[in-house]
């Protein structure tokens, strides 16, 4: 069987390799029958010296440039959907509709739009000038970034058309995209429209590159080497944190979302007001996708009395009573069983399932752990363990004090969520909680639960460690998002000819803001 071959410099090549791998489809548990290959080193740099010199194209480049790619690609994504489509659901399990076809497909072209727009207008890089000093600054491109897809959002997060390659593109930036093992045909896919709107639209051939797995060592190699200038991750905490290191250690940016079990407070008032509801919002939420959220409400929290026990009882029926859903691998599969036994381990009891579905599929059955508020203190890192899928653990507090106590001692985290009563009595408490909660998230809910991530230019999808690598950064929401793949250049007395046109007297778009002597206007100088 030929394996897949590799992207390079806008040509598909054989990998230097004679290692390989092969998909699984999760709903049946059968090998795809395409091989994929582990690039060695080889790989690596010839992919890293076509970047860099990508890079050096780029740079003399206008941004209308990228945003007219972006939108091609955008068209492209858009009349290949029955294929991409089924594809991705051969690989993930995840449901052709709504998920895929009406959900993710529609927000990945989207995103491409968005980013688009933002390259166009110029808005995002955030040109400041002070005429009389002569002084001026703006964001630009920073160089060839490398993507790390996830293995939850085969066209959202994908390395080749996902929100982290879109917004590195629109700042002006190659990228080098890593497929993730469990959908690299979806990847390959994608990346062979990219290459289609690449040719379209007259781009540097090495614009965007693909490889689909390299060894651990070579990971780190990768995200660490001089040619590289930042990596957006979206991953596991343990393999993320080890890629961070190698990076730190070389100076090179890297922006990770890594782990997060956003805990939800459901105030006294809440429940007694519209217990059904919650218990509704909760179940649908937390077993969504079979849980395979980054924002999936994994921690519960409420005050231990007579409606929060009937509360969670009717939680537990639920649990018990739906189907669980599809495992995205069987890795996530141990990865969830390992960190339920964790966190049973550590005291917690199991109110539901807790165990592996038997069968081909990829499934665990849908989980509920218990522990009260004075085991969650002894020990709030083993019970802030994430179990990532269809589990959750609720955590019982004696009163408000120790709710507030548990709530300080949360690790960060993407989102965070109360919910409270609409007649306000609930108020008192709110005001006690949300200061402390908002500063351990990146996102603060009320009354609403965390599961969707808007594509909204006000979104922020990041948070403290261990959510995010950097609490001052988001992955999804342009332009902000592009901020991570830019560079702060100052041009300090440069005649004004000779700078970028953004910096110039002139608005070079007549609708790009730009902060001139302390006032935002899209007005030129003089």
């Amino acid at each position: 069987m030929q394996a897949a071959s590799i992207l390079i410099d806008g040509h598909w090549v054989p990998s230097d390799t004679n290692e390989f791998f092969q998909a699984s489809n999760p709903t049946t548990g059968q090998v795809i029958e395409e091989s994929f290959p582990v690039s060695r080193w080889s790989d690596c740099d010839r992919i890293l010296t076509q970047a860099a010199k990508a890079a050096d194209a780029m740079r003399s480049m206008p941004p209308t440039r990228f945003a007219e790619f972006l939108e091609c690609l955008a068209l492209k994504l858009e009349a290949a959907k029955e294929k991409l489509v089924a594809k991705a659901h051969e690989e993930s399990g995840l449901p052709v509709a709504p998920r895929l076809g009406d959900v993710e497909l529609p927000r990945t072209v989207s995103q491409l739009r968005q980013a688009a727009t933002a390259a166009r207008n110029g808005s995002w890089a955030m040109a400041t000038i002070d005429s009389k000093a002569n002084i001026r600054s703006i964001y630009e491109p920073l160089g060839p970034v490398v993507v790390f897809g996830p293995n939850n959002f085969p066209f959202a997060f994908n390395s080749a058309a996902g929100g982290d390659f879109a917004a590195a593109i629109a700042a002006g930036n190659p990228v080098i995209a890593k497929a993730n093992t469990s959908h690299p045909g979806t990847t390959r896919l994608l990346a062979e429209l990219v290459v289609a709107a690449i040719q379209e639209t007259k781009m540097p051939s090495a614009m965007v590159q693909l490889l689909y797995r390299t060894s651990h060592e070579d990971g780190l190699r990768l995200v660490s080497d001089h040619r590289i200038a930042a990596t957006g991750y979206t991953g596991s905490r343990h393999a993320g944190l080890r890629l961070k290191a190698a990076a730190d250690a070389a100076g090179k940016q890297f922006y990770a979302e890594l782990s997060s079990v956003n805990p939800v407070v459901i105030l006294p008032g809440a429940l007694a007001e519209r217990m059904a509801n919650l218990v509704d919002e909760y179940v649908t939420s937390g077993l969504m996708g079979a849980g395979q959220f980054c924002t999936n409400p994994g921690l519960l929290l409420l005050i231990d009395d007579e409606a929060s026990r009937a509360f969670v009882q009717e939680v537990t029926n639920r649990y018990q009573q739906a189907p669980a859903g599809t495992l995205l691998t069987k890795s996530v599969q141990r990865s969830l069983s390992a960190g339920v036994e964790t966190l049973k381990n550590a005291g917690a009891k199991i109110l539901a399932g807790g165990e592996v579905v038997a069968g081909p599929r990829c499934a665990y059955a849908n989980t509920l752990l218990q522990a009260t508020g004075d085991q969650f203190l002894k020990d709030p890192v083993k019970f802030q363990t994430e179990a990532f899928g269809n589990a959750a653990l609720i955590v019982l507090c004696r009163d408000r004090n120790q709710l507030l106590n548990v709530i300080k001692d949360l690790e960060g985290n993407l989102t965070g969520c109360i919910y409270s009563a609409k007649d306000e009595s609930d108020d008192e408490d709110y005001r006690l909680l949300a200061p402390v909660l908002a500063t351990k998230v990146g996102r603060i809910l009320n009354d609403k639960m965390p599961t969707g991530v808007a594509v909204s230019p006000a979104m922020n999808h990041g948070g403290p460690y261990p959510a995010t690598g950097h609490p001052g950064f988001t992955a999804v929401g342009i332009p902000a998002s592009m901020i991570r793949f830019a560079k702060l250049t100052c041009y300090d007395a440069v005649r004004n000819h000779r700078l970028p046109k953004s910096l110039q007297d002139k608005n070079p778009t007549g609708e790009m803001w730009r902060s001139i002597d302390g006032r935002w206007t899209t007005e030129s100088i003089g």
